[in-house]
């Protein structure tokens, strides 16, 4: 059940806001009574309140009386409040986020063959844009039919925004997809290829109908792979992640005469 306390206030702070919307117009010595707020503390209590503006006071009168303010504004005003810590929270974990980017800098790549995998549509996507987001010179996507097990509409916007992103840090992208993943795309996705990515000198993207299996090469040293079910559903099965300087040359090399031959994306 809700209470005023999920709003942040504190215990003695919500027993004297309710105990002044019984009570009406009251001092600090009855309203103590009515709430049951120690008398060493009420004054605290209301003061607290006060800054909060739940309550008015009357300082005209003596001795000085509160009254509450109506329950629809005083719950507004601490919603609002509630959204200020939030977003001022939400930005104190950015400056902390992009202060950390730039302290802490991945090793460099070893020669030594690494691999790791991913099962189940929401990991394998998941894989698929962390590598995304890990290139720093180059990145070539091959895609081929869209899975079935996947929402090709949604995921193709979350790649997108991950090639522009890596585009604005200097990454060049070259992408190669088949005729009918190209007709999957949802419209906004096609419309910002073509006018957007397209008109940048370190992007390109391509249709070929010669296009099997979906894979991406990262910084010529990693390939990673899109795995179909073996039970030859169509489904997307998971995908491998793997680091080989020698295998990413192997599988590019064998990307060029496709890429050579492909045509410019066209809606």
């Amino acid at each position: 059940m809700a209470t005023l306390r999920d709003l942040g206030l504190s215990e003695y702070e919500a027993r004297a806001y309710r105990a002044l919307l019984n009570t009406g117009p009251t001092t600090a010595k009855e309203l103590s009574r009515a709430s049951d707020v120690p008398m060493g503390r009420i004054y605290d209590v209301l003061n607290s309140i006060e800054q909060y503006n739940l309550v008015r006071s009357q300082t005209a009168s003596r001795p000085k009386k509160y009254v509450a303010v109506e329950p629809a504004t005083a719950l507004d005003r601490l919603l609002d409040d509630k959204k200020r810590e939030l977003e001022e929270k939400a930005e104190q974990y950015e400056s902390i986020v992009d202060d950390l980017a730039n302290e802490l800098d991945a090793a460099e790549p070893v020669e030594e063959q690494f691999w790791t995998a991913a099962v189940g549509p929401d990991e394998t996507i998941d894989l698929l844009l962390e590598r995304l987001a890990a290139a720093d010179r180059d990145i070539v996507m091959v895609a081929a039919d869209p899975s079935p097990q996947v929402d090709i509409r949604t995921i193709g916007d979350e790649v997108l925004a991950h090639l522009e992103a890596a585009l604005d840090r200097g990454v060049s992208v070259n992408v190669l997809m088949s005729r009918s993943l190209v007709n999957a795309l949802s419209p906004t996705v096609g419309r910002r290829y073509q006018e957007a990515l397209q008109e940048r000198e370190d992007f390109a993207v391509r249709t070929n109908e010669d296009v099997r299996g979906s894979f991406n090469v990262i910084d010529d040293v990693e390939v990673v792979i899109q795995v179909p079910n073996p039970l030859g559903s169509g489904e997307a099965f998971g995908m491998i992640d793997l680091k080989d300087p020698e295998f990413a040359a192997d599988v590019h090399e064998k990307f060029l005469p496709r890429w050579e031959e492909a045509t410019p994306l066209s809606f």
